[in-house]
């Protein structure tokens, strides 16, 4: 299988929404942090106090990361990539802690001839025809 990297794009992948749910004691502190101005809105104290967690862990996330092979970061995989690697007759898994991005010109055959697996700890985005061709692929 051909050595992966993680690549970076021009444009910034959008942000993944998630739901939390907080006590109201919490929720009263964090507006109050807010509205005291030290941060603009709840989403940036939030944003920021799980940024603080992930840089006190970073050691835990690569040493986990580099035993469980993961690429850390955005990975991207086009129709020509894959062909490439239909071509040279290997099949991919993938693995990454981040942003697996499968372009809009993968048809669902050819992922399915060139992609093995799929692990992301994070978020995968395809086209939804290739997600579908790839669930049962996918863990």
């Amino acid at each position: 299988m051909p050595a992966r990297s993680a690549t970076s794009s021009a444009t910034k992948p959008l942000d993944e929404k998630i739901t939390i749910n907080l006590g109201y004691v919490d929720l009263g502190q964090i507006d109050l942090l807010v509205q005291e101005g030290f941060y603009a809105n709840r989403t940036d104290l939030i944003r920021t106090a799980i940024r603080n967690q992930l840089a006190v862990h970073a050691d835990v996330v690569k040493q986990s990361a580099a035993r469980k092979t993961l690429v850390l970061g955005i990975q991207h995989f086009g129709a020509d990539e894959l062909r490439s690697v239909q071509a040279a007759g290997q099949r991919l898994q993938i693995r990454v802690l981040g942003l697996a991005a499968i372009a809009p010109d993968v048809t669902p055959e050819l992922a399915l001839a060139t992609i093995e697996s799929v692990v992301v700890l994070g978020a995968l985005h395809a086209p939804p025809a290739v997600k579908a061709a790839l669930a049962s692929r996918i863990r």
